[in-house]
């Protein structure tokens, strides 16, 4: 039996705790954001790589630990960066706002990459990275989706609405893209104040295609929004299973199930209630991978909580990004790889590898709307929105950021959109498209690998 001073002491406790101080209240916020942060994704114990990426800079323990080091680090930023989006676009309520988050920060990494590129005045670096994430989007990632969906389904179909109506966009990004080469070859070398002419047009080209994706954004997000909304999420079969899949399956009953989206749980980003339809588009899409494999918590992040896990994020971004940047140069001399090589092949990885894994699964789940979503609508935003906004930055930094690129890299541009609208076109894919599609990829980065800087500039 307790004593009477114990009774004392446990009532005088449990008095206290009914009432906890702002302190207490506090930390527990703090640890419970941290908590659902931290557990958002499988790739977050690669955030143990920010400090070592730091300590790599500030050790001078040489370029490749450095680059190699604050590379891996800004990965699982990237998906705690989308992470801290999703839940403050949930926090809010409002279709449309969440939407336009999501476009803002989408590709917030490439963002702030191209950025200290450019204050470290890296401008073959930032066109290499901008044309590199295009490509690897509607290459290698989208073409790993048709594989992956072609595992189970012989043939998968999507919104051919959404498909031609980012095909016709990507299509305009072509253009803003290739009329600055076709000028600068359309007019004599000794022109004067040539380079002048190029930059001047580039960042008028830039204001017009920022202003096509805005357009673009009240297009997909009010007067034709049932186009976009509930794509993602219907209930209909929309893959045939080839005949692989039928056999492993034990029962019919097994078969349905394969064929069935993903459900509402295990993807908020998929299918959301009044404030977050699911979006074919670039402005909603799947979060991360904890979302195809686990439960959603029934707990979210506050407005206050996102925010700030959003300013701190994009902070370790920047320090990460740019002690990356600082190496490049001796990277370039070391190894012997090329500016272009690095910006168009390697640094794309660092910002897309989470959603490309992401986008990847929900194919194989046979989501091929969101995997469209997340594959062309990345790159609809490299193009249209982070391109622009780059040679906008650089015109406030007094930085000669063009949208000029050399004939080759448009070329390689072109062929790519080309083959990627005819592709989806139809609203139909396999898994030779995909193979396709990856080929291609794998032919340009063997290119642009033996391609020097000299030409690129």
């Amino acid at each position: 039996m307790p004593s009477e001073t114990e009774r004392l002491l446990g009532n005088n406790a449990r008095g206290a705790n009914s009432t906890p101080s702002i302190f207490q209240v506090v930390i527990s916020r703090i640890y419970n954001a941290l908590y659902l942060a931290l557990s958002s994704s499988a790739l977050n114990w690669l955030l143990l790589f920010v400090p070592l990426g730091v300590l790599a800079a500030w050790l001078h323990w040489g370029a490749v630990a450095v680059f190699s080091l604050n590379f891996v680090a800004i990965i699982p930023l990237a998906s705690l960066l989308a992470y801290a989006t999703e839940e403050l676009g949930e926090s809010i309520h409002n279709d449309s706002i969440a939407g336009l988050l999501n476009a803002t920060f989408g590709n917030a990494i490439e963002v702030i990459v191209g950025i200290v590129a450019l204050t470290q005045n890296q401008i073959t670096v930032v066109q290499a990275s901008m044309l590199g994430s295009i490509l690897s989007n509607l290459l290698l990632v989208l073409g790993s989706c048709f594989i992956a969906g072609g595992i189970k389904y012989s043939q998968q179909v999507f919104n051919q609405t959404v498909a031609q109506t980012m095909s016709s966009l990507l299509a305009l990004a072509v253009i803003g893209l290739l009329l600055p080469a076709a000028f600068h070859a359309s007019l004599p070398k000794k022109t004067p104040d040539l380079d002048r002419k190029i930059l001047d047009f580039s960042r008028g080209n830039a204001i017009l295609l920022l202003v096509v994706y805005c357009l673009f954004l009240f297009f997909q997000l009010k007067t034709h929004a049932y186009l976009f909304a509930d794509t993602g999420s219907t209930d209909q079969q929309t893959g045939t299973p080839n005949d692989e899949a039928v056999q492993e399956s034990s029962s019919d009953l097994e078969n349905q199930q394969q064929s069935l989206p993903v459900p509402e749980p295990a993807s908020r980003a998929s299918s959301r209630s009044s404030h977050g339809k699911t979006r074919a588009g670039l402005v909603m899409r799947p979060k991360s991978m904890y979302d195809l494999k686990k439960v959603a918590r029934q707990e979210h992040l506050g407005a206050s909580e996102s925010v700030a896990i959003l300013f701190l994020t994009t902070l370790l971004v920047s320090v990460c990004a740019d002690y990356l940047v600082s190496s490049i140069d001796d990277i370039v001399a070391s190894s012997g790889l090329s500016k272009t090589f690095i910006g168009l092949v390697v640094i794309p990885i660092v910002g897309n590898a989470a959603e490309h894994v992401t986008a990847i699964v929900v194919a194989y789940n046979n989501k091929m709307d969101l995997a469209i979503g997340v594959a062309v609508g990345s790159s609809l935003q490299i193009a249209l929105f982070v391109t622009p906004f780059m040679v906008l930055i650089g015109w406030f930094l007094d930085v000669p950021m063009s949208l000029y690129f050399s004939s080759y890299e448009t070329a390689v541009m072109f062929v790519s959109v080309f083959i990627t609208n005819y592709l989806i076109l139809d609203g139909e894919s396999n898994w030779l498209e995909g193979a396709m599609l990856i080929c291609t990829y794998l032919i340009i980065g063997v290119s642009f690998y033996l391609y020097p800087d000299t030409l690129a500039q």
